[in-house]
């Protein structure tokens, strides 16, 4: 785990929530910061408290594995879908079951896997991916499908609405990026470059940047009018599962199944790398970076310049292991990395700040602990 110092932003692991009993699939932030939604592999979905991490409700109604969750922009729906191949959705005020989104005179709303789930800025249209190779538009009020658009030749991983409502973007597992017009349905703009599973798309706030990662282990960034490359992040990564734009445009976020990773959108400039995985999210006011942890957990990561912290995000409790913002079963080597990249946060040394004498304390204790634990099961 790392920090990184760029234009007034230092994001810190705060704190670990912990609720599912599988790995976390899919995560989504409400329009007012208030909401955090999680998916998972235990087919369900958990609703939590962001601010303080508090688990506020677990959604059932999936019958197999959660992939993707959105909220509605006004806060008021949440959907879910997956391995089930339907579109549940829900109040989220009254934690109601609403009526699925259904294909016409079906039980399902794909003939596939539900990939990737995500709103228009009006919230007139919910969009959804599918391992059919469509993406379908639905009335977000009615639920009635509008169309569906065709055209990737394989799985359609991830979908994104431009700011302005007035464009779609898709990357598929055939390798390929298309942007649709939402307004004439014309023939998308097919843009190539990855050579492998196209995983996860996100536009700039100003509708100009187009971000996507690939299992081929890249990020490329795209200027979404013309498809021209723009730069391709590659520092020897892993593939690319989530990637996830600043709401103010100026950092990028990517995950793998092992790291996160923090860029300078404009420059490329590789920022800092952080101890999460996949999927990955910024909050509205981009002061937070949601990640997923190892064994069902979500990390929260928290901009420490110019937020004002409660003593509770101020201080570091807990088990050494999040303290030390790793799994329990973290191995020696990613226990290491994890204590020298706090210690280098810490150290009096470097950081005078008034709580850092504090926090070093509770990070040698909890890097003790992992030690004493390590050498009984030597023994």
């Amino acid at each position: 785990m790392s920090q990184y110092h760029q234009d007034g932003y230092e994001f810190l692991y705060s704190l670990i929530l912990k609720g599912h009993q599988a790995t976390v699939t899919a995560i989504a932030i409400s329009s007012d910061g208030q909401t955090l939604a999680s998916g998972s592999e235990d087919k369900t979905v958990s609703l939590w408290n962001l601010k303080t991490g508090k688990h506020n409700f677990t959604v059932f109604g999936q019958a197999r594995e959660v992939f993707a969750v959105a909220i509605s922009p006004q806060g008021k729906m949440l959907v879910a879908g997956g391995f089930d191949n339907k579109i549940s959705s829900w109040q989220v005020d009254r934690k109601a079951l609403l009526s699925p989104f259904f294909y016409p005179n079906y039980t399902y709303s794909h003939l596939g896997f539900i990939s990737c789930l995500t709103f228009s800025p009006d919230q007139k249209i919910l969009a959804s991916a599918s391992g059919d190779k469509t993406i379908r538009l639905w009335g977000r009020y009615t639920g009635e499908l509008k169309r569906t658009l065709n055209g990737h030749s394989d799985t359609v991983w991830s979908v994104a609405i431009s700011p302005d409502g007035q464009m779609l973007v898709s990357g598929s597992a055939d390798k390929t990026i298309r942007v649709w017009s939402l307004s004439s349905y014309k023939q998308p703009q097919i843009i190539t470059g990855h050579s492998n599973w196209v995983t996860s798309v996100a536009i700039s706030p100003d509708g100009k940047i187009m971000a996507s990662g690939s299992a081929d282990g890249t990020v490329k960034l795209w200027n979404i009018n013309t498809g021209e490359l723009r730069k391709t992040l590659d520092k020897q990564l892993k593939g690319i599962v989530s990637v996830s734009i600043s709401p103010n445009g100026q950092l990028l976020a990517s995950a793998d199944p092992n790291a996160v990773h923090l860029w300078n959108l404009h420059t490329g400039q590789l920022l800092g790398t952080l101890a999460g995985c996949s999927p990955v999210v910024f909050s509205p006011n981009g002061q937070i970076l949601v990640s997923g942890g190892k064994a069902g957990t979500i990390k929260i990561w928290r901009n420490q310049f110019g937020v004002k912290t409660t003593p509770f995000e101020s201080g570091l409790s807990g088990e050494w292991w999040e303290i030390l913002g790793v799994e329990i079963d973290a191995n020696i080597n990613r226990v290491k990395f994890a204590y020298r990249q706090l210690a280098r946060q810490y150290h009096p040394d470097i950081n005078s700040s008034a709580t850092a004498i504090a926090k070093m304390q509770a990070i040698n204790q909890a890097y003790e602990a992992f030690l004493q634990k390590f050498s009984q099961g030597l023994n």
